[in-house]
């Protein structure tokens, strides 16, 4: 029973990376109907929808007291709004592949905080294993051109910020799961964003007098199946597995999972896109998936694994 839990927390992580890494796809299709702020607003009214419908079915149920949603609210602040946010308004000074390379630093924040904060041991060989991944997607950036340009240091800041943001989202979600379940945490998150990004947008658009702006993207049948997979599937769903998977992993391992994202990127530009494939890449590949699964494997011997609320 035990293994079989463990392979449920593995499959998530998998599907969790599966999703993230086909959400750059459909966000470039995004982007080609509608500006950023109003993407971050569409696909969180999608999500919330989605929230919504599947209460109303009881597919998924909420019970806590509305003063507890003051103990989750950091956690929404820190994700979805502050990782978007930052990361958004950075990739307006900084290219796709910067925010790649510097994202991929997200799992040693995690590692630090997670070892200040939540007193969580890791081996030398699992911490190694961290740094190996990250130093594949790295790789795999830099051999794609990329450069942390420092005429673009504000967006590097920023997108900076956005890795520290869901490193402390991780930290403290992995606190928070012992308390909440992962519906609960997922539905303040998406509540909380679903109503910042639209109070933006609506404010942003009747001080420029183009509020029929806010509503022109959906009707183009493209955007609007972006949208949905943007905000049910990458960001509802998202949601649930990575508060999941940080109820039944440590932090700094759960975090790893991450830089996954890249290895499905590359092989939906390859399949999808038919984009070539190089050495680099294959390079890139191996190195991120055996920091991946070292990072698991060298675990301390006594795990802090927990089974939370549900």
């Amino acid at each position: 029973m035990i293994h079989k839990k463990k392979n449920i927390v593995y499959v998530a992580a998998l599907l969790y990376v599966l999703v993230t890494g086909h959400s750059f796809l459909f966000t470039k299709i995004a982007l080609e109907g509608g500006g950023p702020i109003d993407i971050l607003a569409h696909r969180f009214v999608a999500a919330f929808l989605g929230l919504v419908i599947a209460m109303a079915f009881g597919w998924v149920t909420v019970s806590f007291k509305k003063n507890e949603v003051l103990r989750i609210l950091p956690l929404a602040i820190f994700y979805p709004l502050s990782f978007f946010g930052f990361q958004t308004v950075g990739l307006m000074y900084a290219t796709s592949a910067e925010a790649g390379i510097i994202t991929a630093a997200a799992p040693i924040f995690t590692l630090v905080f997670a070892s200040i904060f939540l007193k969580e041991k890791s081996t030398a060989l699992q911490s190694g294993s961290i740094i190996v991944s990250v130093i594949g997607v790295v790789y795999v950036g830099v051999m794609k051109g990329a450069t942390l340009d420092t005429n673009n240091i504000l967006g590097i800041v920023l997108l900076a910020l956005s890795a520290l943001s869901l490193a402390g989202y991780n930290v403290l979600a992995r606190s928070l799961t012992k308390s909440f379940t992962n519906i609960e945490l997922t539905a303040v998150m998406i509540t909380i964003s679903f109503l910042t990004y639209n109070l933006i947008a609506v404010i942003y658009h009747i001080s420029h007098g183009t509020i029929a702006a806010y509503v022109a993207p959906l009707k183009s049948g493209s955007y609007l199946l972006s949208i949905i997979y943007l905000g049910v599937l990458s960001s509802l769903m998202t949601s649930i597995l990575s508060n999941y998977m940080l109820s039944k992993l440590p932090a700094s391992r759960a975090g790893t999972f991450l830089n996954l994202v890249t290895v499905v990127t590359i092989l939906a530009g390859v399949f999808i896109l038919k984009e070539e494939i190089h050495t680099y890449h294959l390079i890139g590949v191996v190195l991120i998936v055996s920091g991946v699964i070292g990072a698991n494997y060298f675990k301390p011997k006594k795990s802090d694994e927990v089974v939370n609320r549900g």
